[in-house]
């Protein structure tokens, strides 16, 4: 069983919570890192977020604002989408369509095989 979704301290996922992404993207490239596994991210605006190389394993984006991320070479597996808003998004190419509506219309966490 997933365990529930985490409200973390660390100051980067804190800038995501802000829905700061600009200050998140900047942070990131200048090296810092975080752990967003796990994290809740329930109805934030997130456009704008660099993904990629994100791990976002098991996180919670119930009505979240994900319109145009690259999730393309993010970790998504366990993760929920349950009523975000995805358009224009790129996902894996592992993550099926299927997989991708089950998790969008009933919260499922997302499965498939990134190896």
């Amino acid at each position: 069983m997933t365990a529930a979704p985490k409200i973390s301290d660390n100051p980067m996922y804190q800038m995501l919570r802000n829905e700061d992404t600009e200050t998140f993207n900047r942070a990131r490239a200048s090296g810092e890192g975080c752990d967003l596994r796990g994290c809740d991210f329930r109805g934030l605006d997130l456009r704008g977020l660099d993904a990629h190389g994100l791990d976002l394993s098991n996180a919670y984006f119930r009505g979240s604002d994900l319109r145009g991320i690259d999730f393309s070479h993010a970790r998504l597996e366990g993760a929920s989408i349950a009523a975000a808003n995805i358009s224009g998004c790129l996902f894996p190419k592992e993550l099926s369509a299927d997989e991708l509506l089950l998790s969008l219309n009933h919260g499922t966490r997302m499965r498939y095989d990134s190896r």
